[in-house]
């Protein structure tokens, strides 16, 4: 199994509400990738944080082995959601991925 962990932040331009949808939008479209693509069996994003953290949301997903994460990441439902919901509001982005 894979862990693909990803923190972001989101762009400064962006008011406190305006955060709030866009992370709404990045949850509901990355949990939803969960059954179109093959060997994702989890997806979780976390927008609720603890003013201490200095990330705006976290992704943390499960897929069945490496292979699987290579595929994820040029599959077209992913990319679409990358580049619609994800990509046009982050600054920054950082990712960490691990078998266990």
């Amino acid at each position: 199994m894979v862990k693909h962990i990803i923190l972001w932040k989101l762009k400064e331009e962006y008011s406190p509400e305006e955060k709030q949808e866009i992370m709404k939008g990045i949850k509901e479209g990355l949990e939803g990738l969960v059954g179109q693509v093959p060997g994702l069996t989890e997806v979780h994003v976390q927008i609720e944080k603890l003013p201490s953290s200095n990330a705006d949301l976290m992704l943390d997903s499960t897929l069945t082995d490496a292979d699987a994460l290579k595929g994820y990441a040029i599959h077209p439902a992913h990319v679409a959601v990358a580049d619609g919901k994800v990509r046009p509001y982050t600054a920054s982005r950082t990712c960490i991925d691990y078998e266990f």
